[in-house]
């Protein structure tokens, strides 16, 4: 994929992110963090997501992390970012306990759908399925057979709508006290 190809004929450009993407990622992800999750997560879920959720700079240093931009008001925006990961790791920052950084065989392991934020005021424009499609032709042209991911409560809905199924639900209590559920999801890439 070239850098600011042009998903849509009306709104949206897709390129890679860099390094230099960090802050704004970040901002993005606090902010569809904190307004995306309220529907679904009492302030304490939200809290306890935190500590599983944020930049991981190896999607960023594979070249695997989209972002998903927009001009708006003159203004190129960012409204959405995600991407695919081709290491064990399921879900999670940079600071999250348990990471297996080492790189998946692609004839045996599943890709890895990664770290899904929307701007809270561009949902329900089809970002998701469109990082959805290009993570997924992504893991695909890479080898991988199958893709998994570690969604939450809020983003359930649409990874379901996409033909994914839940292999396992985990629900584990946050340092607040507050439970933070993970749902590992599956797909084919046939």
């Amino acid at each position: 994929m070239t850098d600011s190809q042009d998903l849509s004929p009306l709104t949206f450009t897709c390129r890679t992110a860099q390094d230099t993407d960090t802050e704004v990622i970040r901002q993005l992800m606090q902010l569809s963090i904190a307004e995306n999750m309220k529907a679904f997560l009492t302030v304490g879920e939200i809290e306890a997501a935190k500590e599983t959720m944020g930049v991981d700079k190896t999607l960023i240093m594979d070249g695997t992390y989209f972002l998903i931009e927009t001009v708006h008001d003159g203004e190129l925006i960012l409204v959405g970012c995600g991407g695919w990961g081709k290491r064990k790791t399921l879900y999670g920052g940079d600071h999250t306990v348990g990471r297996d950084d080492s790189l998946s065989d692609p004839s045996i392991e599943a890709a890895r759908i990664r770290a899904m934020y929307t701007h809270p005021e561009w949902t329900r424009r089809g970002i998701g399925t469109l990082l959805l499609d290009l993570g997924e032709d992504a893991a695909r042209k890479a080898g991988f057979k199958t893709i998994e991911l570690g969604s939450t409560v809020p983003g359930e809905p649409l990874y379901l709508a996409r033909g994914y199924v839940e292999v396992e639900r985990k629900m584990e209590t946050a340092t607040n006290g507050s439970i933070n559920t993970v749902i590992k999801m599956m797909k084919p890439l046939t």
